[in-house]
């Protein structure tokens, strides 16, 4: 502990100057989707497909059970991701494509999502940004590929945010201080 106070750690994601291509970032724990999270995803989203919601009509069908919706499954695909590469260092998400199913994920099944950084660049319009490309998988509990996304994210560099972090700041300061001093 210091004279200040004690040190302070922030959790956060990686600046785009981190990231390295081709690591795999294991993105943990899993998350096991349940039937509650399936049928409220499902509701508050107004999918009313039967394979998510009608037991009885989804036993006849070619998987024999409901799916978990395919669009649950991309949200905790990439929602998994964000602690370890994005919390708080993402400007925006740019995109999402390339997105595949190859196999269902069923209630009780646990996604585990993996990250591969395919592509990073600086732009060339937006100094101490930079445009990186992820290519997200996710596996089911027994190792089987459930979803492949690749997206597209502007993030900052670490130079830069801390720059940007520091001029928000400044205004506030000023503010506080006449606040303290209104005769200046």
């Amino acid at each position: 502990m210091s004279a200040d106070g004690p040190r302070v750690i922030e959790q956060r994601g990686l600046y785009f100057d981190e990231l390295e291509d081709g690591v795999v970032y294991a993105h943990r724990p899993g998350r096991t989707l349940t039937e509650a999270d399936n049928v409220l995803f499902t509701t508050l989203t107004m999918n009313t497909q039967a394979l998510h919601l009608d037991a009885a009509w989804s036993a006849n069908q070619p998987f024999g059970q409901r799916l978990v919706n395919s669009m649950l499954t991309l949200a905790t695909l990439v929602g998994q991701s964000v602690t370890q590469l994005t919390q708080g260092t993402i400007i925006a998400q740019l995109g999402l494509t390339d997105v595949s199913f190859p196999q269902p994920l069923f209630h009780g099944d646990t996604l585990y999502t993996e990250t591969v950084i395919t592509a990073k660049r600086l732009s060339s319009s937006r100094p101490g940004q930079g445009i990186v490309t992820m290519a997200h998988t996710g596996r089911n509990q027994d190792g089987v590929v459930v979803a492949l996304a690749t997206r597209s994210a502007l993030m900052w560099t670490r130079d830069a945010h801390a720059q940007a972090m520091q001029a928000q700041a400044m205004p506030a300061q000023g503010a506080e201080r006449a606040q303290q001093d209104p005769e200046g």
